[in-house]
């Protein structure tokens, strides 16, 4: 069945011309800057309050964290862009914020910066009842958390680039075979479970680890740029059912400092040892 259809052009409607269009869209860019302007200046207010009195129960580390700290982007001349990680990426570990500052934890210095797990910032290790919730610190990304301390990864004091290992915890890096063909522009090969320990007792050597133990933390550097390190299981001096260094792998550990075998994060990345 056919039905004929009408349509009625009501002269009462004008035309929007493109230089009103261009007028709200530059309208709407300086709304969300100033929000987000403002959200920045009560994040920075959270940030540096005295919360020495909030105390964490024994086992778990209190910080506070932003929650929109991993989307946005900072270019070398200095420009903030805002970086929607969360969209069409289903890797957490790129996706949610782990850059986190100490509140109260054992061993840990209050104010330190703290690398945690990925799935630490779940509502279910949050603090919801500290702030008085008023308007300003609604708005606010920043939050409270009560993390476990095995979710505590690396932290680096106040005003220092250098990054330690928590209690449970090392650094390292992968190591790679070179392509030796004819051939240019072939990446090296990375040698299967083993690791190029960076922290600890093991310092400097190869070792066996077990299957999957170099998990990526990838996080916003002091520059306002991602960047990753890798981490692994190690309890100094003592002995953990969970320990992920299995063996030292001498000959392998000459051959890197000879030059023959390549130690980075990534396949391109990879270097020599100096």
């Amino acid at each position: 069945m056919r039905i004929n259809q009408k349509y009625h052009y009501d002269k009462s409607k004008t035309f929007v011309s493109q230089e009103d269009i261009l007028g709200f869209e530059k309208k709407g860019i300086e709304v969300l800057t100033s929000v987000a302007s403002e959200v920045e200046r009560i994040n920075k207010k959270i940030l540096e309050r005295d919360d020495s009195n909030l105390m964490p129960v024994k086992g778990r580390v209190v910080v506070k964290l932003d929650m929109e700290g991993k989307n946005n982007h900072t270019f070398e001349h200095g420009l903030k862009i805002r970086l929607e990680r969360q969209y069409n990426n289903l890797n957490r570990r790129e996706t949610e914020p782990v850059n986190a500052i100490v509140v109260n934890g054992e061993g840990l210095p209050q104010g330190a910066e703290i690398l945690i797990h990925h799935n630490s910032c779940h509502p279910v290790n949050q603090i919801f009842n500290y702030l008085s919730l008023s308007g300003e610190e609604k708005e606010a990304t920043i939050k409270y958390f009560s993390v476990p301390e095995e979710e505590c990864f690396l932290y680096r004091k106040q005003n220092s680039n250098e990054w330690h290992p928590c209690k449970g915890w090392a650094t390292a890096l992968r190591v790679y075979k070179p392509y030796n063909g004819t051939l240019t522009g072939i990446e090296p090969t990375q040698v299967k479970n083993v690791l190029w320990i960076t922290s600890g007792e093991y310092k400097n050597n190869v070792c066996q680890v077990v299957y999957a133990s170099d998990y990526t933390i990838v996080f916003q550097d002091v520059d306002g740029r991602e960047n990753k390190i890798i981490r692994l299981r190690h309890f100094e001096n003592q002995y953990n059912d969970r320990e992920e260094i299995i063996a030292l792998m001498n000959e392998l550990t000459k051959k890197v400092k000879k030059g023959e075998l390549l130690i980075g994060l990534e396949p391109n990345k990879a270097v020599k040892y100096e």
